[in-house]
């Protein structure tokens, strides 16, 4: 006997229609026994729980509907606008540009690329799949566990990746420029930072 799939709910409202572009997920739904019985909100994860904002009712489909598309719409223009202002080529690192490592090796230190399958389509370029692999048990090929902490070389932010996550080693014939160019900034900060602390252990 198959199990039926568990309504995702919003309340008494039924997500029947949803989307997700960006950092945020445009949801529509369903509850015919209220008087506004048309739903429309963005919904977000924060901290591993789920929450609905802006959120809308009303008792006009064609409305609500049109409200859904708009909000659509504007994630949609913000995110070209992101890329507009992108200073890289908005491309896809694939496979073949990558060298696979094995499951023992040590990949701390390396840059390695994100598999595009695992980010959404809107996110599958250059600039949000090269990271520096910076430590966690999984860089470590004979540790327990697979999280690898990253430092994305394009904004400098920080992620915890699974080491299955990743799509292997850029081959350094393929690297960018900007990305030897971002690499080059980090390994001088990093250098200036571990001559400071020397010199603060010095001084005590």
């Amino acid at each position: 006997m198959e199990e039926k799939e568990e309504k995702r709910m919003a309340g008494n409202y039924e997500i029947t229609s949803s989307i997700h572009i960006g950092e945020k997920e445009i949801v529509f739904g369903v509850d015919e026994t209220n008087t506004q019985p048309y739903f429309c909100a963005y919904f977000r994860e924060v901290f591993m729980y789920g929450q609905y904002e802006d959120c809308m009712v009303g008792d006009d489909y064609v409305e609500m509907v049109e409200l859904f598309a708009g909000r659509i719409q504007e994630q949609c223009s913000r995110l070209l606008e992101e890329r507009e202002k992108m200073t890289v080529p908005y491309e896809t690192i694939k496979a073949e540009m990558c060298r696979p490592f094995p499951p023992e090796e040590n990949i701390a230190g390396k840059i390695v690329v994100i598999s595009p399958e695992i980010l959404r389509p809107e996110y599958r370029c250059q600039a949000e799949q090269i990271v520096l692999v910076t430590g966690g048990n999984g860089a470590n090929g004979r540790g327990l566990g697979s999280a690898c902490f990253c430092t994305n070389l394009y904004t400098g932010e920080k992620a915890r990746w699974e080491r299955y996550h990743l799509q292997g080693e850029l081959k350094p014939e393929c690297m960018p420029e900007w990305a030897k160019e971002k690499l080059a900034e980090m390994q001088a900060k990093e250098k200036e930072k571990t001559k400071k602390q020397k010199k603060d252990r010095d001084v005590r």
